[in-house]
């Protein structure tokens, strides 16, 4: 009779953790709608690069990221949710930033990345809010004046799910590819001769390029590498948000100020403003 009894208990326990698991097989947290998410509670979290100058770059003494990613971002939230609305950011990495964003730890990604067909199969893109193109940051008095220098006594440096390595390997069939964690590492690799050239966008390379006079970028690019806001699949409403809110920023001048704070006069030429709305 006890031996029933624990079977009756064991099958029933069973039974209730049967129904607790089904109950949590509803909507994740990825699908909600978060358009409709925060008209009720008025927060957008954002996917933004920490390591990465005049775009996402942690201020070691006010502890908070800055950038032209994070400007951008804030006022875009601005836009949607009005003044009470809030921006949060989360640190991704080229290689880290999808898988948070399709697991729901993040509403949408605005961190350097470049629109692909390859991309697209995977997440939705708002429109162009940034024209980059990749090129090569070399130590000055380099032999190295453009990508077509590049033989195979030379290693160039590169970020892990970042584009620019299946460019380099277009543009420069013949150089070795060193692929790092993020641009920090790459660019200290660059200062202590890992390798002779590191590349990805103009304008991140620019970031570097001003604030270590002993390195400049190449001539020109070789690339084109529009930059868009990644969303998730399914979450129409919120893209269409996004994308009206560029729009306004266009039109009301808020876009050309975050730009210019950025990107001054002198930086003219090496970076391109988002396409026109």
């Amino acid at each position: 009779m006890a031996k029933l009894k624990k079977i009756v208990s064991f099958l029933t326990l069973a039974l209730l953790v049967g129904i607790v698991l089904s109950g949590c097989k509803g909507e994740s947290v990825a699908d909600k709608n978060i358009a409709t998410r925060i008209k009720n509670d008025p927060v957008i979290t954002w996917g933004v690069k920490y390591d990465t100058r005049l775009f996402g770059m942690m201020n070691v003494k006010t502890r908070e990221v800055e950038g032209f990613d994070i400007d951008i971002a804030k006022a875009i939230t601005k836009e949607i949710l009005g003044k009470d609305g809030k921006a949060e950011f989360v640190e991704v990495t080229s290689k880290t930033r999808i898988p948070l964003l399709k697991n729901g730890n993040i509403d949408a990604i605005i961190a350097t990345m470049t629109i692909t067909e390859e991309r697209k199969e995977q997440v939705d893109f708002s429109d162009i809010y940034f024209d980059a193109g990749q090129s090569l940051l070399v130590k000055k008095g380099s032999p190295i004046k453009s990508v077509k220098d590049l033989t195979s006594k030379d290693t160039v440096l590169a970020v892990k799910g970042s584009t620019s390595t299946i460019n380099i390997r277009k543009y420069a069939p013949g150089a070795k590819i060193l692929e790092l964690e993020n641009y920090a590492e790459a660019f200290t690799a660059l200062q202590s001769g890992q390798g002779q050239a590191m590349t990805t966008d103009n304008a991140i390379l620019l970031g570097m390029a001003a604030e270590n006079k002993n390195y400049e970028l190449t001539a020109g690019t070789f690339t084109n590498e529009p930059y868009g806001i990644a969303i998730n699949k399914g979450q129409t409403d919120f893209t269409d948000e996004v994308n009206n809110a560029l729009r306004k920023m266009h039109d009301n001048g808020t876009y050309d100020k975050i730009f210019e704070k950025w990107f001054p006069k002198d930086a003219a030429g090496k970076a391109e403003k988002g396409a026109q709305f």
